[in-house]
């Protein structure tokens, strides 16, 4: 559609009455203070075509492949049944139950042994109308890898489908529906705010500490109460640097790390001694400097020592442990010599850990792994962040955190850092994912906030930067004070 907007389109999903706040009751007896009915839309044949010009988008940005689509049954499959009708793509149809006559399939429609079926749904809380889908699809022989929703309740369904195999792709999250009906005045702070305590207090999964698998919250169970940056930074079992981290954030009412992407050590040294106050963590891409040099280096650690924060080399290693070693200690850069934090992928294995520590360690230096990432169409999700957890568990004298979108363990002595922040959340046209800091520290469980171009691109970069520290600030605290009532 031409010009189509997102924000009109919600404001049109408000007005046909598809969105609705009160007191509901769902399909598990709960009660909820938004209703999503997207059922209405098979009344409206306009909308109905701009969702499915949205859910194909999604297919093409994403890059997704298959065979065929199926919709969930009932409000997805006329969905399903325009996208694969407009673009000519096959569909199937999931029966609720089996004829007791002719062919008796539970699928209708053509397909073969090992052929790929994306599912289209309209709206998730914890993703099992999702799962029995694809596990009728399953028994046909089928593989389902992804699916696409048109609205995300962020109960839990993205990581539950993620721990069984199914990626999903939500086009609509319930916190950019809040924020886009606030903005235009159909709803009040109140309301947004008892939603979203609502979607907070009823997330159906959480990580289990033991080995990080997704295990149902009973309706009845409250949330544990956290502890807090300070008792954490306390812990026996605590990495030194992740415990001084800790402490500077308590110190300085600041979970805001400002990611640093300017091309010249001028700017870089200015950016840090203007901001040093508000920050607790600077990140840095010491590769993209013009003018890189060991004086630099020097200038930037004495005024992280000045304003009392850490510096955050995000080089992202990636190699074998003999070769990593040698680009952390050594080359133009000589990070080990000036940054506190590194980060890695895991995909080397646990090598590339040992051949940073066998450098990083005895500096007192801390490594964060790269368990997630904001960009769209990301690998990094399932079981390979179940993977980095162990990895992490196992080197916990270097590793310190996590680089990821929320929290992945509940073991308090890792950090969770969190990229792709901004006040209002969305995307830009590369495909890095934005978050709000509210919806990152209190609904996510994350501990810290980085922000780039949130910050660099403001008229005024302390004011905006005083912004997110107090809005992350303000969501921690938040966080901290709910729990067992």
């Amino acid at each position: 559609m031409d010009n189509f907007c997102l924000d009109s389109f919600i404001l049109k999903l408000h007005d046909v009455n598809a969105v609705k706040f009160g007191e509901y009751k769902m399909k598990s007896g709960m009660m909820t203070p938004i209703y999503v009915d997207l059922r209405v839309l098979v009344s409206h044949p306009r909308l109905m075509n701009q969702v499915s010009m949205l859910m194909y988008q999604k297919v093409q940005d994403e890059g997704l492949q298959f065979d065929s689509i199926c919709g969930v049954p009932y409000t997805a499959l006329p969905m399903a049944t325009i996208i694969c009708s407009k673009n000519e793509l096959p569909l199937l149809i999931r029966r609720k139950e089996a004829k007791d006559y002719g062919t008796k399939r539970m699928v209708e429609g053509s397909f073969k042994d090992g052929d790929t079926c994306l599912i289209i749904e309209d709206t998730v809380t914890t993703g099992s109308s999702i799962m029995e889908t694809a596990e009728v699809l399953y028994k046909e022989g089928l593989k389902v890898t992804d699916a696409i929703v048109l609205m995300d309740r962020e109960q839990g369904a993205v990581d539950t489908l993620a721990s069984k195999g199914v990626r999903l792709h939500p086009i609509i999250s319930m916190f950019k529906l809040l924020n886009v009906l606030q903005a235009s005045e159909r709803i009040d702070t109140e309301t947004v705010q008892k939603v979203r305590k609502f979607i907070s207090d009823h997330n159906t999964f959480r990580p289990n500490e033991d080995n990080g698998q997704y295990v149902p919250v009973s309706k009845k169970q409250c949330v544990e109460q956290e502890l807090t940056y300070e008792a954490r930074a306390k812990l026996p079992n605590v990495q030194p640097l992740a415990s001084k981290l800790l402490t500077v954030m308590a110190e300085k009412q600041s979970n805001l790390c400002v990611s640093a992407d300017v091309t010249s050590t001028e700017d870089l040294l200015h950016l840090a001694d203007t901001l040093g106050p508000k920050i607790c963590l600077l990140k840095t891409h010491v590769d993209i400097l013009k003018d890189f040099s060991v004086a630099f280096s020097q200038k930037l650690q004495a005024v992280a020592e000045k304003h009392n924060f850490l510096i955050f080399e995000d080089r992202k290693f990636a190699d074998i442990g003999n070769t990593v070693k040698h680009q952390y200690e050594g080359g133009l850069y000589q990070i080990s010599s000036w940054s506190h934090i590194v980060n890695a992928h895991a995909v080397p294995g646990p090598g590339v850990v040992s051949g940073l520590a066998s450098v990083g360690r005895p500096l007192g230096r801390g490594c964060l792994l790269i368990a997630q990432m904001s960009s769209q169409g990301s690998l990094a999700t399932g079981e390979y962040t179940k993977a980095v957890v162990k990895m992490a568990e196992e080197h916990s004298d270097f590793v310190m955190g996590f680089i990821c979108g929320s929290k992945i363990t509940k073991r308090p002595e890792f950090i969770h850092m969190t990229p792709g922040v901004q006040m209002k959340a969305g995307a830009d046209i590369l495909g890095q994912q934005y978050t709000t800091p509210e919806d990152v520290i209190y609904n996510k469980g994350s501990d810290l906030i980085i922000v780039g171009r949130g910050i660099l691109e403001a008229s005024d970069r302390l004011e905006a930067a005083e912004g997110y520290r107090k809005s992350g600030w303000d969501a921690y605290t938040r966080r901290m004070g709910q729990g067992c009532q």
